[in-house]
């Protein structure tokens, strides 16, 4: 088996070998000058020859900080104690219960609610970021009529005035609202203004999904299916509610001793998304293809054929094997498609129903309301509004202008419009264009309720008060309509009959726990037009115009940490995640194959021009992408904002007008004419920085058919041998192995579980306040996340052999092995090495090992040498080249932290590091003295889950396991005693350095095991 990276490190690019092995080279810099810090190493010595005590002096010195007495103490608030608050976040895309972390009354950290029966504790990694958001300058700080800055009490008189002599229908425009309550208070504004309409959209529209399900959109689980088809829903990463769909999904893919079976996952898809890198069978085909796929599943699976209708010889075996699995766990199965078409929704929604999924894997009596935007209703207000038949617009949180694919005629009839409002939280691209602006409070400012699912409640309060002069949006909708009520009490009072029980207690208990159970919602009708037939939906993909073979078909998604509607695009955490697959950073990028690449003689970094009818053209760089389909591209929406703030404007290209309308619906496909310019664009690309020399031993992976035979021989160790055959240990080392007589931390990363969603990542920047670096410190390889999650390609690819009709077909896999490879993901941080080659290396003890198994930083001891980071065989030392929250030089990037508002989201508990200072993961050891000092006050030792990592915390699918290998009692001793000889390794196990981290090897649905018996049967 070959692991690799990327394709430059597949094909030894001389860029990625320059630079494999020379950890510290600089990378020349178009707009930087050349400073002492950007030196080579051989360049130290003459760094000794100017000093090194003033070269250490420079380095080390720290900003000054004002104290300021706390005379007049809030009774709740204690200071250095942080007190937690259940709320909730949904800002019209992914929802999580969360607890918010706030000490001395500022919010800064949010956490997984584990009461939620949704999220289950789980957080996304938008989630994570979300808290930077509330200390945004760039949001707007009071209430403004044309730009211009107005008393809220002038703002209403003149808006209540204005409403009241509308003639024409008044239109509130929104996302997805889940909130009852706010759909009351939009009710009550409704009664007072009788032509008002209220439409929702969604940039990342479920339109087609609801229409093929008569207005519903199902709740799904995905821990009772044992057999999965996706057709191109990431539901792992953006689609509908990842984090509840990455809990249930992995339920099924763990194994062990107890449970040694497995879902089976298909996945066909144009581009390799989050969803597809874990699927067991992976199928690249175009998106004019996703049609027919949906039609040859279909019919071999209720038509009752063996065959399915596709002509593709490589996809077609695939489609006929996935038939066959799903006959075979009817009730027990499910299919999903994260198409917007409705006739591919309707042809999904009939194969579950034949398949007897609705009532186990698939729920209707529970429906989702995570999307509820109308497509159609969308095209008609925009209509309406260029036609002058609209008196008023209200923009909700909504910001068509940027990410609606009618983006010109909406600008166009807002000029159109005699009144227009944002309660957007800034002169966005849609605001900018209103006439009043009235921001609504930051979600961690309000009060709201929500129900994601029905039956299922939550909560939201603030944690702080408004920082700015602003007022919620729901309160604004009250005061217009004459309602002096506020919102809380309006809120509260809307929960009266919702729970049981006497009301002051259940409004307190539902406040406390952030959740609760019952519906504040009628029986919801239809809001859509009902499924059409299978007939007429096979008719309409057959009929559908087909792209000519010359053509590039454009595939556009949604990135994991940026959404579609471009809400977090000036979060600089979000921006600097690395995604996924690409792990790029900082903007978008035009995703081809490499047979595409190479065809048209491309590099990566050259900027293509984008070019699709009746729309302005945009650029993109080339990004080459393993898993591409053949003859089509990528874009992910999101990016190219104009005016979101410093760090998002600027950042990619805008391709929401390239989307194609098609009968009332958005499609997120297109046909494209591509051209090369001249002009050049690097990518900011995280881990391709270094090789792992082709070790195979860093990841280990398995199929599920050897785990049955012998759990024992599943996982490769280094063996020695005598000269008599016997085995030996291979323990030899220099070291004095440390004696742990109290605590000795540790950590166990499940291979099968991680399926490298990034939650972790943003989780452990936002507890330890790691700095964000920018796109050019990226590319200098310079990016400073404590933990990364390494993603690796694998390329032993044999050839396949499938039953179709009582036959064995066998085809044989691509010869490039970039066509369609196999992903495995792993969480890499510093390893806290027993025989730690660091601490051999520091020549003024920064780095030392503690008596609980820990390798210890001390900052101020540090003079940057970075020999430790050179001697680190994981490379999971970061250097601080500058210093990042104070040098103008990052003022872009770091716009929310370069000011006194920003610096209030850093954790008082850890150390801002200086410039010259070496950092690296520490198992969040703020988190551990806690632990330790709470359960000394209580004269015991910790209990296992009261000290959890930030990363482990962070998990949505529990894969990172923290805890105290001394306590033959934790979670993570039995997990280890448990897996002792079968899955646990350790990376780079055979230079033994001894890690205190281990990894459970990854166990793969082999080919016997996707057709066993009981399918030929």
């Amino acid at each position: 088996m070959k692991y690799w990276k990327g394709i430059e490190e597949l094909e030894s690019t001389p860029e990625f070998m320059s630079t494999a092995f020379a950890e510290f080279l600089p990378v020349k810099e178009s707009h930087e000058s050349k400073d002492a810090t950007s030196a080579p190493r051989r360049d130290f010595l003459k760094l000794m020859g100017f000093g090194v005590a003033a070269a250490t002096l420079a380095s080390c010195e720290a900003p000054v900080h004002k104290a300021i007495p706390y005379l007049n103490k809030p009774e709740e608030v204690d200071p250095t104690i942080s007190n937690f608050y259940a709320s909730t976040y949904f800002t019209g895309s992914d929802y999580n219960a969360v607890l918010v972390k706030a000490r001395d009354g500022r919010p800064i950290k949010l956490e997984g609610n584990p009461e939620s029966p949704i999220t289950r504790g789980g957080l996304s990694a938008r989630a994570q970021a979300a808290v930077l958001d509330l200390y945004d300058s760039a949001r707007l700080q009071h209430f403004a009529i044309k730009g211009q800055r107005t008393e809220t009490a002038e703002v209403d008189r003149q808006i209540r005035a204005k409403l009241a002599a509308t003639t024409g229908k008044i239109v509130i425009v929104s996302p997805t609202i889940i909130s009852p309550s706010t759909k009351k208070a939009i009710a009550v504004f409704a009664a007072r203004y009788g032509t008002t309409e209220h439409v929702m959209y969604d940039a990342h529209s479920a339109s087609g999904l609801l229409q093929a399900n008569n207005g519903v959109l199902p709740g799904y689980d995905f821990s009772r299916a044992n057999v999965i088809v996706s057709l191109g829903a990431d539901f792992l990463g953006t689609w509908l509610s990842p984090v509840e769909f990455a809990k249930q999904y992995v339920k099924n893919r763990k194994v062990s001793n107890d449970k040694r079976t497995m879902s089976r996952h298909f996945q066909f898809e144009a581009s390799m998304s989050l969803t597809g890198s874990n699927a067991d069978v992976r199928e690249a085909i175009k998106p004019s293809e996703m049609g027919a796929v949906a039609v040859a599943l279909y019919n071999a699976v209720v038509g009752g054929g063996n065959t399915p209708t596709f002509s593709n010889p490589r996809v077609a075996p695939q489609i006929a094997k996935a038939a066959a699995e799903l006959k075979a766990n009817r009730g027990a199965s499910l299919v999903v498609a994260g198409s917007n078409d409705p006739a591919v929704q309707a042809l999904v929604a009939a194969l579950n129903q034949s398949l007897g999924n609705v009532g186990t894997t698939l729920d209707l009596t529970t429906p989702s309301y995570v999307r509820q935007g109308d497509d159609a209703r969308m095209a008609a207000l925009v209509k309406d509004m260029n036609a002058g038949t609209i008196g008023a617009v209200i923009f909700y949180n909504a910001n068509p202008v940027y990410n609606h694919p009618l983006a010109a005629e909406v600008k166009s009839g807002i000029a159109k419009v005699p009144l227009t409002i944002s309660f957007n939280d800034r002169l966005d691209e849609t605001g900018s264009l209103c006439q009043y602006a009235t921001p609504d409070n930051h979600w961690l400012e309000s009060w709201n309720d929500f129900e994601p699912k029905r039956g299922f409640l939550s909560l939201s309060q603030p944690a702080i008060t408004p920082i700015f002069a602003t007022r919620q949006a729901q309160e604004s909708l009250l005061r217009w309509a004459g309602n002096n009520e506020t919102y809380y009490n309006f809120l509260r009072n809307n929960w009266r009959g919702v729970v049981s029980g006497p009301f002051d207690a259940a409004w307190d208990k539902a406040v406390h726990d952030g959740v609760a159970l019952g519906t504040a919602l009628p029986a919801a009708p239809a809001m859509l037009t009902p499924a059409m037939s299978v007939g007429d939906a096979v008719s309409r993909i057959s009929s559908a115009p087909k792209p000519a073979a010359n053509m590039v078909e454009v595939s556009f998604y949604e990135k994991v940490g940026i959404p579609t509607s471009g809400t977090g695009s000036n979060n600089p955490f979000l921006q600097e995640l690395p995604d996924p697959i690409s792990k790029a950073t900082w903007g978008n990028y035009l995703a081809v194959s490499r047979s595409m690449a190479v065809a048209n003689k491309w590099e990566q970094g050259d900027v293509i021009k984008i070019s699709a009818p009746n729309v302005a053209p945009i650029e993109l760089p080339v990004l080459v992408q393993p898993g591409q389909a053949a003859g089509t591209v990528s874009i992910a929406l999101g990016y190219g904002r104009t005016m979101s703030g410093k760090a998002g404007d600027g950042v990619g290209a805008n391709a929401a007008p390239l989307l194609m309308v098609a009968n009332g619906g958005v499609m997120y496909t297109t046909v494209v004419t591509l051209e090369k310019t001249s002009a050049k664009s690097p990518i900011a690309q995280t881990q391709t920085h270094h090789t792992i020399m082709d070790r195979h031993e860093v990841v280990q992976e398995n199929t599920l058919a050897k785990y049955k035979e012998n759990p024992r021989e599943v996982t490769e160790h280094e063996k020695v041998y005598t000269p008599d055959g016997m085995e030996k240990p291979n323990k030899v080392s220099l070291w004095q192995d440390y004696q742990y007589n109290n605590h000795h931390w540790g950590m166990a990363i499940d291979l099968n579980s991680c399926i490298g969603c990034g939650s972790c990542v943003l989780g452990c920047q936002t507890e330890n306040n790691i700095a964000v670096v920018g796109k050019q410190q990226v590319i200098n390889r310079r990016e400073m996340h404590w933990m990364r999650i390494d993603r690796y390609y694998s390329s032993d690819h044999h050839e396949n052999e499938f039953e179709t009709n009582g036959k064995i077909s066998t085809y044989a896999a691509m010869e490039d092995p970039s066509d369609n490879p196999q992903v495995i993901f792993q969480p890499m941080m510093c390893q806290q090495c027993n025989h730690a080659p660091c601490e051999t290396v520091c020549p003024v003890l920064a780095t030392t090992h503690s008596s609980e198994g820990l390798n210890q930083m001390t900052y101020n001891r540090c003079v940057g040498t970075r020999y430790c980071a050179n001697n680190c065989p994981y490379k999971v030392r970061r250097f601080n080249w500058f210093s990042y929250y104070s040098n103008e030089k990052f003022e872009t990037v770091n716009s929310h932290m370069f000011t006194d508002l920003g610096r209030m989201v850093l954790n008082p508990d850890v150390t801002v590091r200086a410039r010259g200072v070496m950092e690296k993961c520490s198992f969040c050891i703020q988190r551990i003295q806690l632990g330790k000092l709470e359960a000394k006050k209580q004269k015991r030792r910790p209990k296992d889950g009261e000290i959890v990592s930030a990363c482990a915390q962070s998990c949505p699918t529990d894969a990172i396991v923290f805890g105290d290998m001394r306590d033959p009692t934790t979670r993570l001793s039995q997990l280890l005693r448990r897996e002792d000889g079968e899955r646990a390794f350790h990376s780079l196990e055979s230079i033994n350095v001894q890690p205190n981290v281990t990894y459970l090897t990854k166990i793969r649905n082999s080919a016997s095991e996707m057709f066993g018996p009981e399918e030929e049967a």
